[in-house]
């Protein structure tokens, strides 16, 4: 893969899981997008820099077309989460922070709150791990937390990623304060478990 333009190299732009649809952006799909948003805002507000202000639906939507382009171009992996037995659109994840001359990537997620705790985000890391070591060649993942952040960062620590290292004042939080990151990997796709 690494002689290849990112942009030439030809993968699926969906994969499934035990319980879970996880596929690209598609255009349309603002509406499910700002809906979760909306239901969950108080929640993502604390963590995700995107989620300051209550978006409209156009908003999302062009936040959905700007995600679908960037993983046309491989810019930029997200993936959007549905319940495979209801359609219901549940959150976002993808892979991001691609440097595809290693290749490595970062997972991230968000989950809509009525959904939390099911264990839906560590089923789609699982499967995300999977999808970037056996379709895109991955030699790395890593998964980044706010180390406040505990539910969080126990997905990787679930599923079997080595904690690397605490990365003081490494960033700062949606509401300006200095934070720190927890740094977890995996190099291979043995080293995945499901605990």
């Amino acid at each position: 893969m690494k002689s290849k333009e990112p942009v030439l190299i030809d993968f699926p732009s969906e994969c499934e899981s035990g319980r879970l649809l996880i596929r690209a952006p598609l255009p349309g799909d603002g509406k499910v997008v700002n809906d979760a948003i909306l239901e969950s805002f108080e929640e993502l507000r604390h963590w995700m820099a995107w989620a300051q202000n209550r978006p409209s639906v156009e908003d999302s939507e062009t936040v959905v077309r700007n995600a679908s382009a960037d993983f046309a171009l491989r810019k930029d992996l997200v993936f959007f989460m549905f319940l495979k037995e209801t359609g219901q659109f549940i959150g976002g994840t993808g892979l991001h922070r691609i440097n595809w001359a290693v290749p490595k990537f970062e997972i991230g997620y968000w989950c809509r709150t009525s959904q939390t705790g099911k264990g839906y985000v560590k089923e789609a890391a699982a499967r995300l791990a999977t999808f970037a070591f056996e379709d895109l060649g991955a030699q790395r993942v890593e998964i980044r937390a706010d180390a406040k952040n505990e539910r969080s960062w126990r997905i990787p620590e679930k599923l079997g990623f080595s904690f690397e290292a605490t990365l003081r004042n490494d960033a700062r939080t949606p509401q300006g304060e200095l934070r720190d990151t927890r740094v977890y990997s995996i190099v291979s796709l043995r080293e995945l478990v499901s605990k």
